[in-house]
């Protein structure tokens, strides 16, 4: 039970991160401990059940986490390579002001 309680607590980190923070690369940490919460979810829950499928998703999920990561992390160093900023609320204002 104390990792449900553990998982909720990264979960609600990881909302409050994205909905507090403006700097991409803190959003995307927040994003990361919101699957991190998933994850440890299908672990705890596959152990409570018996069954060894809630491990295999973990593999799965965090093979395609990390994929999804690099993707991410690649396009906030072009977007600060070309605009020079990291902000979310900056970059939207540049889509705004190109229309």
């Amino acid at each position: 039970m104390e990792y449900v309680i553990l998982s909720l607590v990264l979960l609600a980190i990881g909302i409050y991160g994205l909905m507090a923070k403006r700097n991409l690369l803190k959003v995307l940490i927040s994003v990361e401990l919101i699957a991190a919460a998933a994850s440890m979810n299908f672990v705890v829950f596959s152990s409570i059940l018996g069954d060894q499928l809630g491990q295999v998703f973990l593999i799965l999920a965090l093979s395609v986490d990390t994929a999804i990561t690099s993707v991410v992390i690649a396009l906030v160093l072009i977007a600060y390579r070309e605009h020079g900023i990291i902000d979310v609320w900056e970059l939207s204002k540049l889509k705004k002001s190109e229309e």
